[in-house]
C-alpha cells in the first residue's frame, strides 16, 4: 500500500508540472513563435504537433534502455525547466524552455507508463490538484507569480516530485523488482484526451467564473459575477467521487460516457448560460469513465502481481510498451484537439466538434473496457481525497475579492477619462502573462471607463486565466463582456460608473474566420445624465478593410445612443483616410484622437499603425489624446479625457 502511494503521489505531482508546462508553452505558440499572426497558423500547427510526435519515440527507448533511468532523467529535466521557466526572460528563451519540458514531460509519461499498470489514481489526483489549486491562485499558475510564493510552492512540488521518483520500484519479499502487470492500457490512452476536457471544460476554474457571470446576468451578456468560483469544488468533488470509486457493472457503466458526452454538447453549443451545467456534467461524465478505463491486473497486498505470481517477463515486457505507446497516442491526440480547436480561429472552419468528438473518443474506450471484477482498495479512499482536494478548492470562495458594482465616483462628473486597449488576451511582447504591465499603463491614466479587446476569458491555449476578471480586479473596476468568437473571447467594458442596459451586435464575419461583435452599454452618471459606450473590435477579412462591420458598429451605436453622448472605441483595424474609418465620420462621430495625429499603436515596440481609435459624438470634447508606451500587449492604449456637454 505505501508503494501505491508513493507511486500514485508521485505521478499525481509530475502531471502538475507537465500541466505547469503546457500552460507555458501553448501561449508561446501564439505569442513568441507565432510573432502576433505573422506566422501561418498551418506553420504554427507544425511546430505543436512535431514534439508530440516526437515522443513516439519513447517507448522504443524505454524498451532498449529500461524504463527506471529513462523516467529519472525525464523527470530532472522536466522538474528544472519547469522552475527555470518562473525566472526566464521571456521571448525564444521562454519558449525553448517550454518546449523541453514538454518533451520531457512526455518521455516521463511514457517511461511511468510502463512500470504503472494502474495511473488512474494519480492521474485524477493530478488534474483535481491542478484545477483547485488554480481556482485558489485565481487562475493565475505559479509560474507567472515570481513572487516568493510562487517560487516556494513550485521549490516544494519539484523538491517532493524528485524525492518521489527516486525511489525504488515495488519490490518482493527477496528484493527482487516486480514488473508491472499487462494491464493499464486503455487507462494510459486516455491521459491524453481527458487532459483536454479537463483543461478545456471539466476542470476549468476560468470557464466556470466566466459561465456563471452569465447566469448572474441573464440577458446574454456577461457581467461582474459574485461567487464566480462556486462551480468549482463541486467540479472537483464530482470528479474525483467518480474517478476513485467503483464503477457500476452492466447498463450501469453507461453513465460515464453518456453525461460526458452530454457535458461536451453543450459546451460545443456555444452558449454562455450553458458553461456551468457543461462543466459540472463533463467532470462527473469524465472521471466515471477513468474509473471505467481502470482495468489493469491489479497487483495483490504482498506487491507481487496476482496473476503473474512470478513476474512473467516476456509479458510484462510486451504490456509495458502497449501502455508506453498507448500515452504517447493519447497525447498526440491532446495536441491533435487542441490544434484543431484553436486553430479554426485563425483558418475559420467551424470547430464545435471538436470536444464532441474527443468526448465520443473517452465514452467509446472507457464503455468497452473489461470490467473490473475484484477491484482492491485504491491508494486514497474516494470521498477522502475528493473532500481533501475539494476542501483546497473551496479556499477560493474565502480568498476571493470581488469587484464592487457601484459607483466610487462622486458625480456626475464634468469630463471623463476613456482608456481603449487590445489587451492580446494578456501577453506581452516577450510571451510572458504581464497583468502587472497592463494594470500599470491602463491605471496611470486614472480611467473612468476603459473598452479592452481580445479579451480572454477561459481558452485552455492561453493558459485557461480569466484575464477580464484579473484586470478588473486590480484596476478595482467591475466589467460587461461581449462575446465575439465564442462565449469565452471578445471584449470589455470596465467603468467606475454604474452601467445599464448592456446589448452586444454581432458582427457579419465577411471573409475574416475570428468572429466579432459590437458591445453597447450606458453610463449612469447620476441625477439623469447618461451616456453610451460601445467597445468593438473589427476584424478585416484577407485584403481589404472592415468596411462592412465599420459601417454596422456605426449605425448600431449612433441607434443605440438616442442622441445621448456616444463613445465608440477599440481596436478598429483601419487607419485615417481608410474606407471603413469614413465609414464613423460619415456617421457623424468625430475623431478623438485627431489632435495627437499620427498617433500609431501598432506594435508596440516599434508602433506604425494608427488602428486603435476613439470616436465621439459632437458635444463632447476630447483632450490630451496620448498612447503610452508599454509592451505588455503587441498594441499600445490610446487615452483621451472628453468633457461632457454642459447640463
Amino acid at each position: 500500500m505505501r508503494y501505491r502511494q508513493l507511486a500514485t503521489g508521485t505521478l499525481a505531482l509530475g502531471v502538475l508540472l507537465l500541466i505547469d508546462v503546457l500552460r507555458v508553452w501553448l501561449p508561446g505558440i501564439i505569442t513568441i513563435f507565432g510573432q502576433a499572426a505573422s506566422t501561418p497558423a498551418e506553420l504554427m500547427g507544425a511546430f505543436a504537433l512535431v514534439w508530440f510526435l516526437l515522443a513516439l519515440g519513447a517507448p522504443a527507448v524505454v524498451r532498449r534502455v529500461g524504463a527506471r533511468p529513462v523516467t529519472v532523467v525525464a523527470a530532472v529535466a522536466l522538474a528544472v525547466a519547469r522552475l527555470t521557466l518562473t525566472a526566464a526572460p521571456g521571448g525564444r528563451t521562454q519558449l525553448w524552455l517550454a518546449t523541453a519540458g514538454l518533451l520531457a514531460g512526455l518521455v516521463w509519461l511514457v517511461g511511468v507508463a510502463a512500470d504503472t499498470d494502474r495511473p488512474v489514481p494519480g492521474l485524477a489526483l493530478g488534474f483535481a490538484v491542478n484545477a483547485a489549486l488554480h481556482a485558489v491562485l485565481d487562475t493565475v499558475d505559479l509560474v507567472w507569480r515570481g513572487d516568493w510564493v510562487g517560487w516556494l510552492l513550485s521549490s516544494v512540488a519539484v523538491v517532493v516530485f524528485l524525492v518521489g521518483t527516486a525511489q525504488p520500484g515495488r519490490r518482493t519479499g527477496t528484493g527482487d523488482a516486480v514488473p508491472a502487470g499487462p494491464g493499464g492500457t486503455r487507462a494510459w490512452l486516455l491521459a491524453g484526451p481527458a487532459l483536454l476536457l479537463a483543461g478545456m471544460v471539466a476542470l476549468s476554474p476560468a470557464l466556470a467564473r466566466t459561465g456563471m457571470s452569465y447566469l448572474v446576468a441573464g440577458d446574454g451578456v456577461a457581467r461582474s459575477p459574485l461567487f464566480g468560483l462556486a462551480p468549482v469544488p463541486v467540479a472537483v468533488a464530482g470528479f474525483l467521487c467518480a474517478a476513485l470509486a467503483r464503477p457500476p457493472r452492466r447498463w450501469g457503466r453507461a453513465y460515464g460516457p453518456v453525461v460526458v458526452l452530454a457535458g461536451a454538447v453543450l459546451f460545443a453549443l456555444d452558449r454562455g448560460d450553458l458553461l456551468v451545467p457543461a462543466v459540472l456534467l463533463t467532470a462527473v461524465g469524465l472521471g466515471a469513465c477513468l474509473a471505467l478505463s481502470d482495468d489493469a491486473s491489479h497487483p495483490a497486498g504482498d506487491g507481487t502481481n496476482a496473476s503473474h505470481p512470478g513476474g512473467d517477463t516476456a509479458n510484462a515486457g510486451a504490456g509495458a510498451a502497449r501502455r508506453g505507446y498507448a500515452v504517447a497516442a493519447g497525447m498526440l491526440v491532446f495536441a491533435l484537439g487542441a490544434v484543431g480547436y484553436y486553430s479554426a480561429y485563425d483558418l475559420g472552419y467551424p470547430n464545435a466538434a471538436v470536444p464532441v468528438v474527443v468526448a465520443v473518443l473517452v465514452a467509446a474506450v472507457a464503455f468497452t473496457a473489461r470490467p473490473v471484477v475484484h477491484r482492491l482498495p485504491g491508494p486514497f479512499p474516494p470521498l477522502r481525497a475528493a473532500a481533501a482536494v475539494t476542501a483546497l478548492a473551496l479556499l477560493a470562495l474565502v480568498l476571493a475579492d470581488e469587484v464592487p458594482v457601484a459607483s466610487n465616483r462622486d458625480g456626475p462628473p464634468e469630463r471623463l477619462t476613456v482608456v481603449a486597449y487590445n489587451i492580446r488576451m494578456g501577453f506581452g511582447l516577450d510571451g510572458r502573462f504581464d497583468l502587472r504591465g497592463l494594470a500599470e499603463v491602463v491605471d496611470r491614466q486614472r480611467p473612468d471607463v476603459v473598452l479592452l479587446s481580445e479579451v480572454d476569458r477561459a481558452w485552455l491555449l492561453n493558459g485557461g486565466h480569466d484575464t477580464l476578471d484579473l484586470l478588473a480586479d486590480r484596476l478595482g473596476m467591475p466589467y460587461v463582456f461581449g462575446p465575439a468568437a465564442d462565449p469565452v473571447w471578445g471584449d470589455a467594458v470596465l467603468s467606475r460608473w454604474p452601467v445599464r442596459d448592456p446589448r452586444t451586435l454581432p458582427l457579419a464575419a465577411v471573409g475574416a474566420p475570428t468572429g466579432a461583435q459590437a458591445l453597447a452599454v450606458t453610463l449612469d452618471l447620476g441625477d439623469g445624465v447618461r451616456t453610451a459606450v460601445v467597445s468593438t473590435h473589427l476584424q478585416p477579412p484577407p485584403g481589404r478593410g472592415p468596411v462592412v462591420q465599420a459601417r454596422a458598429v456605426a449605425d448600431f451605436a449612433t441607434r443605440y445612443a438616442a442622441g445621448r453622448p456616444l463613445v465608440v472605441a477599440g481596436d478598429l483595424n483601419t487607419e485615417p483616410g481608410d474606407e471603413a474609418f469614413a465609414e464613423f465620420t460619415n456617421a457623424g462621430l468625430l475623431d478623438a484622437l485627431a489632435a495627437a495625429r499620427p498617433l500609431a499603436t501598432s506594435p508596440a515596440d516599434d508602433p506604425r499603425q494608427q488602428i486603435d481609435h476613439v470616436f465621439v459624438s459632437p458635444g463632447l470634447t476630447p483632450s490630451d489624446p496620448v498612447a503610452p508606451r508599454s509592451t505588455a500587449s503587441d498594441h499600445l492604449p490610446v487615452a483621451v479625457t472628453l468633457t461632457l456637454p454642459p447640463r
